[in-house]
């Protein structure tokens, strides 16, 4: 998967969650699953916790904070 289509996953829309980017017009941010990341859990850990998340969002995740 292209950097591109990686990025195309994180989403802002205006009136959802205070519009900071989220994954995939769903209602977890970006700042959320950076944190679940920065507190040691795994990816598999976090789609275990939210299945509705696929392994590229917190690879999206990443590259969003990293630019």
């Amino acid at each position: 998967m292209t950097s591109e289509n990686l990025l195309s996953r994180i989403t802002v829309e205006t009136g959802k969650c205070g519009g900071r980017p989220c994954i995939r017009g769903l209602r977890i941010r970006v700042q959320d699953v950076l944190g679940m990341l920065a507190e040691g859990m795994e990816t598999k850990e976090i789609i275990e916790d939210y299945p509705y998340l696929e392994s590229a969002d917190i690879r999206a995740v990443l590259m969003y904070a990293a630019r």
